[in-house]
């Protein structure tokens, strides 16, 4: 049995759901200044159309409402309805895809989880950036973006003890097909002290695939959050000030 899967290549259609092979970047100028890379694998899914594998691969890709927004929606589609309705923003009403990482063996952590919303007659209207940190608390980015992904927003959360919560984030989130290419800066003052990159390529979320992503990227998701632990302590240097984590509140109905 396989995953329904299909893609269309040089359209802008994107079928689901899909798996990227993906090298992610993060790039830090100052302070001081470090690079890091790893290599994972992403799903691409519709929200209306979640995937679900055979039942002996169910526990390396499960996609639980609790793991996003407030953790109190019914299915992943209702939870972004009602953050959604919460900010003052009526749904679209079109198809939502969405890119992360499945929950893995009982474990889930998505730094960033993007939703594309679409209206009824197919067009991307609004992006949704739902950005985790380690600990635990989430905040959402409404996003318009132009024809090419491009967007920008004031930084109002809290991710790295490196840099305190004032500036913006200038992305480029074009919706995925073929490849997947895109990108966050943080800016601050006139400069751009932080960039994050995601590169990816697509293939069929076979069951075969699947495994052999879950068998390359040994538990995904425990991964991620160790690595960005140990990158918040690593290039920590003698007498330079960590900035204090406010506390942010979950601007969500229940």
């Amino acid at each position: 049995m396989s995953l329904p899967y299909a893609v269309t290549i040089g359209t802008p259609v994107t079928r689901t759901p899909a798996l990227y092979d993906s090298v992610i970047t993060h790039v830090r100028t100052r302070p001081p200044r470090h690079t890091s890379t790893h290599r994972t694998y992403l799903w691409l899914v519709d929200l209306d159309h979640l995937p679900r594998p055979p039942r002996p691969l169910r526990p390396l890709a499960r996609f639980d409402p609790r793991d996003h927004f407030a953790g109190t929606g019914p299915t992943l589609r209702a939870a972004l309805d009602r953050r959604l309705t919460a900010q003052g923003v009526t749904p679209p009403g079109g198809r939502v895809l969405m890119l992360g990482h499945a929950r893995v063996l009982g474990h889930a952590f998505n730094p960033l989880t993007l939703y594309w919303c679409h209206d009824r007659a197919g067009t991307v209207v609004l992006v949704v950036a739902e950005v985790h940190h380690t600990d635990g608390e989430r905040h959402c980015y409404l996003l318009r973006p132009d024809e090419e992904g491009r967007a920008h927003t004031a930084k109002d959360f809290y991710v790295s003890p490196f840099f305190p919560v004032d500036g913006g984030h200038r992305m480029r989130l074009p919706r995925p097909a073929e490849s997947l290419a895109l990108t966050v800066r943080l800016e601050r003052h006139g400069t751009r002290p932080f960039t994050a990159t995601v590169r990816g390529r697509a293939r069929p979320a076979t069951p075969r695939a699947l495994l052999r992503a879950a068998l390359r990227h040994l538990w995904a998701t425990a991964a991620v959050t160790w690595r960005l632990r140990l990158q918040g302590i690593r290039p920590y240097p003698r007498g330079l000030p960590l900035q204090p984590r406010p506390r942010h509140p979950v601007k969500e109905a229940r």
